[in-house]
C-alpha cells in the first residue's frame, strides 16, 4: 500500500509542479528578453532532467549500471516517442528550421556519442569529462543566442521577477520530489514481480523520471508555448547524454550491459533521426506523426515485455 501511495502522490505532484514550472519559465523568458525556446532548451529542459540525474548517480553508486544507463537511454526514447508523440497528437507543433539546424543537430551528435559509448562497452571518467565539456559548450552557445526569436515572446505583461523565479524553483523542487516518490514506488512494485534491473531502467525508471518532461511539455503546448515544449524535449535529451551520463561516469565509471547493444540504443538513435526528419520535411510535427511516434513506443515497450 505504501508503494502504491507513493505512485499516486508522485503523479499529483508532477501535475502541480509542471504547471508552476511552465508559468514561471514563461515569466522569466519575458523578463530576461529571451525566447521561450531558449528557456525550454536550458532552464526547463535541464531542470526537468534532474530526476534522471539523481536516479542515475544513485544507481551507479549502488553498483547498478543497468538502471543508470537504462534510465538515460529509456528516457531519451520516451521523450521522443511517448512525450513528443503524445504532445503532438494533442496539438500539432511547428518546428523552426533554425531549431533543427542548431539544437536538433546537437541532439543527434549527443545521440551518436551515446551510441559509440554503448558499442565501446564502458564509460570511463575521461569519457565522462568529454561529455560534460560538450554540455558546457552547448549551454554557453544557447545562452549567447538568448535574444533570438524575440517575436515568440508574449506581449502580455510579465509576472514580477520574484513570482516567476519562485514558480520555477518551486516547480523544479516539486517535480523532482514527485518523480522520486513515483520511481521509488514503481521500482518496488516492479522488483516484487522479479523484473530484470535493465528492463526496470529502460521502462519503469525511465518513464517515471521522464514524467516531468511529459507534464511540462503537455502543459506548455496547451498554454500556447509549443516552442518551449519542443525545446524542453530536445534540451532534455541533450542533457541526458552529455550531462547525466557524463556526471555519472565521473562519479563512477560503468560497464555497459550487453543487452543495450541489441535493441535499446538503436531505438534511441532511430527516434532521434525520426523527429529530425519529421520536423525538416514539413516544418511541423502533425497529429498523425505524433500518433506514429506513440505507435513506435507501444511496439518498443511491447517487445521488451513480451518479446
Amino acid at each position: 500500500m505504501i508503494d502504491l501511495a507513493l505512485i499516486v502522490i508522485g503523479f499529483a505532484g508532477l501535475l502541480v509542479g509542471g504547471n508552476w514550472l511552465v508559468d514561471g519559465a514563461v515569466g522569466l523568458a519575458t523578463r530576461w528578453g529571451v525566447s521561450p525556446l531558449v528557456i525550454g532548451l536550458t532552464l526547463v529542459g535541464f531542470g526537468t532532467s534532474m530526476p534522471e540525474l539523481v536516479t542515475s548517480v544513485q544507481a551507479a553508486l549502488a553498483g547498478s549500471p543497468g538502471i543508470a544507463i537504462g534510465n538515460v537511454v529509456g528516457s531519451n526514447i520516451a521523450n521522443i516517442l511517448l512525450i513528443l508523440g503524445l504532445t503532438c497528437a494533442l496539438s500539432p507543433m511547428v518546428v523552426a528550421r533554425a531549431t533543427l539546424q542548431r539544437d536538433g543537430l546537437v541532439m543527434l551528435g549527443a545521440t551518436g556519442a551515446a551510441l559509440v559509448l554503448v558499442l565501446w562497452g564502458s564509460i570511463t571518467r575521461p569519457m565522462g569529462l568529454l561529455l560534460v565539456a560538450g554540455l558546457a559548450l552547448y549551454l554557453v552557445s544557447a545562452l549567447r543566442r538568448g535574444e533570438d526569436n524575440l517575436d515568440c515572446i508574449s506581449d502580455t505583461p510579465a509576472a514580477p521577477l520574484w513570482r516567476a523565479s519562485l514558480g520555477v524553483l518551486g516547480g523544479l523542487i516539486v517535480t523532482i520530489l514527485a518523480a522520486r516518490a513515483l520511481v521509488s514506488g514503481a521500482v518496488a512494485v516492479a522488483a516484487s514481480w522479479g523484473v530484470s534491473e535493465a528492463l526496470i531502467g529502460v521502462t519503469i525508471v525511465a518513464v517515471g523520471t521522464s514524467l516531468p518532461e511529459l507534464v511540462t511539455s503537455i502543459v506548455a503546448a496547451r498554454k500556447g508555448q509549443a516552442e518551449m515544449a519542443f525545446g524542453n524535449i530536445i534540451g532534455s535529451n541533450i542533457f541526458n547524454v552529455l550531462g547525466i551520463l557524463g556526471v555519472t561516469a565521473l562519479v563512477r565509471p560503468m560497464q555497459v550491459p550487453a543487452q543495450f547493444v541489441t535493441l535499446d540504443i538503436w531505438v534511441m538513435t532511430a527516434a532521434a533521426l525520426a523527429v529530425l526528419v519529421m520536423g525538416a520535411t514539413g516544418r511541423r510535427i502533425s497529429r498523425g506523426e505524433g500518433a506514429a511516434l506513440l505507435a513506435g513506443y507501444t511496439a518498443y515497450t511491447g517487445f521488451l515485455i513480451f518479446g
